[in-house]
């Protein structure tokens, strides 16, 4: 590892079990660690033995506190950056310390470790192959009114964190653009002892967290179903090109590509007219 780098862990998001040997390797090893929250990243420490410096890093203090970040990497300092829980960054401070360092000149690098969005959505068994995450949602505004409108038409997963005063709102105004059969997960208190994950439709879910919730939430929203491709839509401007003088093969290949329609149907469509 080069001597000027800032080392950016994921800490467990509940469970201190889930502490990974090469996190609890460097917190020992660190001269000094920034955390969101010292109070609880003194717990993290206590659990892994580790005794190094401890200084905050929030979004209150961040743009002042960066350059001290810099100054104790770029002097050689065993550097580890941490929030509360997950990973710096991701819907908690971070990103100010990563890109000071970078233009320092220092180099970053990243211990991997859980994650609440990844967790929530492999426990709703939704399609986790192409997902979006929104982080927190904002709390009021034309913006938060575009975030429920996109959610609606997405048709990859959504995922985003609610606070436990703030989910039966944010279903409620959800539920005024997504159709109530939408399915959604409600993850809550994920890894710790009281881990819930309810699936369900979205109106039973507006129904069933109606009064503030308790814990850490993470939120799940089923894609939208894809639409299917109009079949004799499809047809019809293949014809015309074809009736334009284009091949039916260039026809068919380009008709697929505008609407999604399979190429081989296309052309079998046109051939069996050529026939007729």
């Amino acid at each position: 590892m080069p001597e000027a780098t800032l080392i950016v862990a994921a800490t467990p998001i509940g469970n201190l079990g889930d502490v990974s040997e090469r996190l609890r390797d460097e917190l020992t090893k660190a001269d000094v660690v920034y955390a969101e929250d010292t109070r609880r990243t003194a717990k993290l420490l206590a659990h892994v033995g580790a005794n190094p410096g401890v200084r905050s890093y929030f979004v209150g203090n961040e743009a002042d506190r960066a350059q001290q970040l810099v100054a104790d990497v770029m002097s050689g300092k065993r550097v580890v950056l941490v929030s509360d829980a997950g990973m710096p960054g991701v819907s908690d401070p971070g990103v100010s310390a990563i890109r000071a360092v970078r233009e320092a000149g220092g180099s970053i690098t990243v211990l991997p470790g859980p994650s609440a969005v990844i967790n929530a959505v492999v426990a709703s068994g939704f399609d986790a192959d192409r997902f979006v995450f929104e982080g927190f949602l904002p709390r009021k505004g034309q913006d938060r009114q575009r975030r429920f409108a996109a959610t609606a038409a997405e048709e990859r997963t959504v995922v985003f964190f609610a606070s436990p005063n703030r989910l039966a709102r944010d279903l409620g105004d959800l539920g005024e653009h997504v159709e109530p059969d939408r399915q959604v997960a409600i993850a809550r208190e994920l890894t710790k002892l009281h881990e819930e994950v309810w699936v369900g439709r979205l109106d039973e879910a507006a129904a069933k967290w109606s009064e503030p919730a308790k814990g850490e939430i993470t939120v799940v929203v089923e894609g939208r179903a894809a639409e299917l491709p109009d079949v004799d839509e499809a047809l019809a401007k293949a014809q015309l090109m074809v009736s334009e003088g284009v091949s039916l093969s260039d026809a068919a290949r380009k008709t697929a590509e505008s609407t999604g329609v399979s190429r081989r149907k296309i052309y079998q469509a046109l051939l069996d007219q050529e026939t007729s």
